[in-house]
């Protein structure tokens, strides 16, 4: 199973299931000398982990243990092993309906690509897959910021309910909404969203949402031509995390319904650099950075674990069914999506920045 690292210069590998022992990651590629602490890493895991009115009741303290590669709060240049053990799992309601494939996930997809599968809680296909994510993303970020690179992400909507940050800059934004329970810098948006949620979830159901990621201060000429493009990179890391359906790059799909002096960015010259007076790019052209922001927007599905019947098929009398899924689960998946949508971004900028040699090998 080939598909389980990332990047070419920063690469990241994760291990693990969701009711397996632990769930982790190694690093390999970082430069050595970087101060990074423990606490650095758990931060970004505590924005990620479950708990909370809103969200799954699985209480997993994701503590990271540091297993290789750093010594005295500094990175050796060796791989970065990092694991987080499952503490709070509980089986049997998967045990029930093993034979049973669930819709939305990936139970018949593995199957017949495996032969075979870890129904507790969909194994490696499940969510919990990104806490080594989450972890090799605090360590990018942190070189990203020697560089006064930074990633913010924060939630722009949920069921329908878009938030109005009309006026408002990235970082207004990202600090407004790390104080949010959805992560939704508009307040008034974020109750008719909780409302949403709180409703799915009494009707046994879920609800979606869209996830805007921002990285600011990258500069330009960030990217490769053709098939190693910003943008496409950025696309890339973006699919491969559980529940994403699509990924816009600035103006996205606005961009079909505009025209071609509306969609371009003029430029201009500020403090003898130049600069765009729009940015409908999304901070990328021709897959290479312009120096503005970049900005990625996802589309994440509902939850696909929901109590309401649905039709499927039992694998082992090979014959229609109906199943009902229980456990502890998400009735909105968008908002712990961010801490892992900022790290995937970060993980596939700064790989791009060291395969250019903008980042050196020792700090």
């Amino acid at each position: 199973m080939p598909g389980n690292s990332f990047g070419h210069v920063f690469r990241v590998t994760t291990f693990g299931e969701s009711h397996g022992r632990a769930v982790g990651c190694v690093v390999d590629g970082c430069p050595a000398g970087l101060r990074i602490k423990k606490e650095d890493i758990q931060k970004e895991l505590d924005r990620r982990k479950p708990g909370g009115r809103l969200f799954s009741p699985r209480k997993e303290k994701d503590e990271v243990e540091i297993l290789s590669g750093i010594f005295e709060e500094k990175t050796l240049g060796t791989p970065i092993a990092m694991v987080v053990y499952n503490k709070d799992v509980d089986s049997k309601p998967y045990e029930q309906i093993k034979n049973l494939l669930r819709p939305g996930h990936a139970d018949y997809t593995y199957l017949a690509k495996f032969g075979v599968r870890d129904w507790r809680g969909g194994g490696r296909s499940s969510a919990r897959e990104t806490v080594g994510r989450v972890a090799a993303g605090a360590i990018a970020k942190k070189v990203l910021s020697q560089f006064g690179v930074k990633v913010m992400g924060y939630v722009v909507e949920i069921a329908g309910i878009k938030a109005n940050l009309e006026g408002m800059d990235a970082e207004e934004i990202f600090e407004r909404a790390e104080k949010s329970e959805i992560r939704c810098a508009d307040y008034e948006a974020e109750e008719k969203m909780i409302e949403k949620i709180i409703e799915a979830r009494k009707e046994g159901d879920s609800v979606g949402g869209v996830v805007e990621v921002v990285i600011r201060g990258l500069p330009a000429g960030v990217g490769e031509p053709v098939f190693m493009k910003l943008d496409a990179y950025l696309a890339y890391a973006m699919m491969s995390i559980p529940a994403v359906k699509g990924v816009e790059i600035g103006a996205g799909f606005r961009a079909a319904r505009m025209k071609g002096s509306e969609m371009n960015d003029e430029m201009t010259i500020d403090g003898g650099r130049i600069k765009f007076l729009s940015n409908n790019a999304g901070g990328v052209l021709g897959g290479i950075s312009t120096g503005e922001d970049v900005v990625v927007r996802l589309a994440v599905k509902p939850t696909p674990s929901i109590s309401k019947r649905q039709r499927t098929v039992n694998i082992e009398t090979f014959s229609e069914d109906e199943i009902v899924v229980r456990g502890r689960h998400d009735p909105c998946i968008a908002p712990r999506a961010v801490p892992v949508a900022e790290a995937m971004a970060a993980i596939a900028t700064l790989d791009l920045m060291m395969m250019q040699n903008l980042v050196p090998r020792f700090f």
